[in-house]
């Protein structure tokens, strides 16, 4: 009787998941102005990360409530192999520049839409006037606070203007007989591409975990963002749910962090203190190796964690 349940409730879950894949197939999700994500194609699920672990466990004899457990206990030890075996095919259209980031991930197979061949997609990305963003201080790669509107309209209509500019200049040498791959060469990295991007499903997570980030430029995280609530959270249901748990929504502690905890907690029950703490008594508990710096992001990143963990007050910097 309960190999019968067990039975139909995989059944249930793998026709619950077909369609799931029927209605994402082609959806284009859209993304940035002119951008999208959508689904071309997926092999497995996430009974296959379980089939993986397992090698020889028989299908129909299997709980979905115990192929949960399994995937958070993988996940939770990032035991990776399992989560290889599936693989998802993606068609993307993205600015040249966020393309950049993008094939850095090398763990993929890709195929890019050839501007040698075809003409170049007639679109590029714009930026409303109230999202410039000014240079960060503390961080020379990331954007800081959106600049003023009046800066941002004068940015936005040099931005149109030289698009067009760079846009007529390249349909002119088309015309004029130029050949495509050389017409191409000042097309702005604000141009979109369109390409296939196939991934397992163990390199996918490690790119969303670094793309979502809240440190990763912004169109990325928007790409990455909608790839993953919008296609792979219905597609791997008990996967993505581990992931949030275990990689998107934990928190990562080091041997100084723990140390420093370990520091932090004893001084103060010493005293009677209760937390949050003060940002005196965190540079108190300080490693040693921070303590001579005027900057160390090492520990920045452990007074951030010690905020979201309640032990210090949150308006300390």
């Amino acid at each position: 009787m309960a190999t019968n349940e067990a039975s139909s409730e995989v059944r249930q879950s793998s026709e619950q998941r077909l369609a799931h894949v029927n209605q994402l197939r082609w959806q284009k999700f859209p993304v940035l102005d002119d951008g999208f994500v959508c689904l071309v194609d997926v092999m497995g699920d996430d009974s296959s990360v379980v089939q993986a672990a397992r090698v020889s466990y028989g299908e129909g004899t299997r709980k979905v409530s115990d192929d949960r457990t399994l995937i958070r206990y993988l996940l939770r030890h990032r035991h990776t192999t399992p989560f290889e075996m599936a693989e998802i095919k993606f068609l993307v259209r993205v600015p040249m520049d966020c393309w950049r980031q993008w094939v850095r991930h090398r763990t993929a197979n890709i195929n890019e839409y050839s501007t040698r061949y075809s003409l170049a997609i007639d679109a590029a990305q714009t930026t409303e006037s109230d999202r410039w963003r000014g240079q960060a201080e503390s961080n020379r790669q990331g954007s800081g606070e959106y600049l003023s509107a009046d800066l941002g309209q004068r940015l936005t209509a040099e931005e149109t203007t030289l698009q067009d500019q760079m846009r007529s200049v390249y349909q002119a040498r088309i015309d004029a007989g130029v050949a495509r791959e050389q017409a191409r060469k000042d097309l702005p990295l604000s141009t979109y591409t369109e390409a296939y991007w196939k991934i397992d499903l163990h390199n996918l997570l490690h790119f969303l975990a670094l793309r979502m980030d809240s440190h990763a430029q912004l169109e990325i995280r928007q790409y990455a963002t909608a790839i993953g609530e919008k296609i792979v959270a219905p597609l791997f249901p008990l996967v993505w749910e581990a992931f949030l748990d275990y990689r998107m929504q934990a928190t990562f502690l080091t041997r100084l962090d723990t140390a420093v905890i370990q520091r932090l907690t004893a001084a103060a029950a010493a005293r009677g203190a209760a937390p949050p703490y003060s940002e005196a008594d965190f540079l108190q508990a300080q490693d040693p190796a921070w303590a001579g710096l005027n900057r160390s992001r090492e520990r920045d990143e452990c007074r951030s964690k010690l905020q979201a963990l309640g032990l210090l007050h949150a308006a300390t910097q």
